[in-house]
């Protein structure tokens, strides 16, 4: 695909592409139909229609959606006696009107999850029993009401360090290194024909992903039921490397897993001085201007890097379609990412294929381009 783009140049592709497409409709999810699902992890405005134009895009381009908030515990279990589905079920509902692949996100985390979960009425920490048994039930009650419906669940999400040890989070503090494997147990058994995924950042980076693979390999040798690791792929433009997405891909796939990139975007401002790769939601780095540097629209030369970096990357994820079995934009447009408020609040990024009025970015058309050049299996 370099080579492609670097021969013909991206103003030739872009007309390529568009012609293409006068002749006849062309979507993601059409041009990745023998390769792999194409998703994107959408918010209640779209899942209910009050973003008419997202859910139309959405409906449009992916064949598989991820939920940004619905299903995680604060929402849908907010206080320890109290379920709220309303929001879930319209998610779900979305998915089966639209034929979609629907994802599950997430079901352990130690990131928006209410703090009584982890206490008594006291306030003091429960004991492992209790809360294996908070686990158990929540893990229960929310999958099983969902089986047969959410193809794919995120089991657990961000349990490493970036030196790939455990995170010391209180599920951690309180249960011990099992309760990664006692969720997927519990997910299993409430949907045993679901994907369960183990999902995280900057594996990419080699201790990291050191500590995931021990991770998996560990869980595979006790048996637990863990069949897909996600790679969030929270990236930016030179990070990671394309060799660095290939051996991250090549080597979960060789532990027998399925590979999913979870939750992609690509970071256009400059990075603010923070861990290489990280997606932390609790970084924060105060406002500079000199961070912020494309308030009124994205230079030209930006917008050609975009595209040559989502084409670098599809490049890596078809190389390896034989373990990627989806690939899911964190957005449906740039208006809608969390990288606007994400180390830095308030920022104007244009981290995705589609811009702020929903209309295909150079990018876009770079990734479909990518498309037309897949090899034969």
């Amino acid at each position: 695909m370099h080579g492609m783009l670097r021969a013909l140049g991206l103003a030739v592709v872009v007309a390529t592409v568009f012609v293409a497409r006068a002749q006849a409709p062309v979507t993601l999810k059409e041009a990745y139909r023998d390769a792999f699902a194409v998703g994107a992890a959408i918010n209640a405005a779209q899942f209910t229609e009050q973003d008419a134009r997202g859910a139309a895009l959405v409906r449009a381009q992916f064949n598989s959606i991820t939920p940004e908030n619905a299903l995680k515990w604060e929402n849908i279990h907010p206080r320890l006696d109290t379920y709220e589905f309303d929001l879930a079920d319209k998610y779900v509902a979305f998915g089966e009107q639209n034929h979609m692949l629907i994802v599950g996100h997430c079901l352990v985390w130690h990131n928006q999850i209410p703090g009584e979960v982890f206490r008594d009425n006291r306030g003091n920490l429960v004991s492992r029993k209790v809360l294996l048994k908070r686990m158990h039930d929540h893990i229960r009650m929310v999958v099983s009401r969902y089986k047969g419906r959410i193809n794919s669940w995120d089991v657990v999400n961000e349990a490493l360090n970036e030196d790939g040890s455990l995170r010391p989070t209180l599920w951690l503090k309180i249960i011990g290194e099992d309760y990664i494997a006692k969720a997927f147990q519990y997910a299993h058994e409430a949907d045993p024909r679901a994907e369960l995924t183990y999902n995280d950042y900057s594996l990419e980076n080699e201790p990291k992903r050191n500590g995931a693979l021990a991770l998996i390999k560990n869980l595979k040798a006790q048996g637990v039921p863990i069949t897909s690791v996600g790679l969030q792929g929270h990236d930016n433009l030179t990070w990671p490397s394309v060799a660095q997405q290939d051996a991250t891909i090549s080597a979960f796939g060789k532990l027998g897993v399925h590979v999913i990139i979870s939750e992609l975007d690509v970071d256009v401002l400059p990075t603010p001085p923070m861990e290489q790769g990280t997606a932390d939601v609790s970084a924060r780095v105060e406002a500079d201007p000199s961070l912020n540097p494309y308030t009124s629209g994205l230079p030209e030369g930006v917008q050609q890097a975009l595209a040559k970096r989502y084409a670098e990357l599809f490049g890596s994820f078809l190389r390896h379609r034989d373990v990627v079995q989806r690939v899911t934009l964190w957005g449906v447009s740039d208006a809608d990412s969390w990288r606007n408020n994400w180390p830095v609040r308030g920022r104007t990024n244009y981290p995705l294929l589609f811009d702020r009025n929903g209309q295909a970015k150079l990018a876009w058309t770079a990734v479909i381009q990518a498309a037309t050049a897949m090899p034969a299996n």
